[in-house]
């Protein structure tokens, strides 16, 4: 068996995966909707500043991450407001995420910086248009079929 061939949509679905969340966790705080902002419940006021820019940034880049459209700008801005959500919210309370409430910022930043450097993977709307683009079919040749594991 081959396993280098799951590697594009092992990575999509965790793309998908972390840009759901992300946009799940924007759309609480910008509309208040499944129990608002972690902090109050409710949704953060339009134009607060860093809250309600946070909770934008966590909504579009969630999304655009999600469907795999402009997936590496929009990772790394999403993984550069987790880090400043990390070191100016929750590093000053204490070093460890663990200690300061940080984990799902640090957990957010490495998977979304994840994406920036390896790509949306092989089901992305960005690998569908560069396929047009380039005038390949969209489906991949069958790779021929090996006994052997290649990693």
């Amino acid at each position: 068996m081959n396993v280098s061939r799951l590697g594009g949509p092992t990575l999509s679905l965790f793309r998908i995966v972390i840009g759901l969340l992300f946009a799940l966790h924007g759309l609480s705080s910008v509309f208040g909707l499944f129990g608002g902002n972690p902090m109050t419940g409710k949704a953060v006021p339009l134009g607060t500043w860093p809250g309600w820019w946070a909770a934008l940034i966590q909504l579009v880049c969630g999304v655009l991450v999600l469907v795999g459209l402009f997936a590496r700008p929009a990772a790394l801005l999403a993984s550069g407001s987790m880090a400043y959500a990390y070191f100016v919210v929750h590093q000053p309370d204490a070093l460890l995420p663990l200690r300061n409430g940080g984990e799902r910022a640090a957990l957010f930043c490495w998977a979304f910086l994840l994406v920036a450097a390896l790509g949306p993977g092989s089901w992305a709307l960005d690998a569908l248009l560069a396929r047009r683009r380039t005038g390949t079919p969209s489906a991949s040749a069958p790779a021929a079929a090996t006994d052997t594991v290649s990693v």
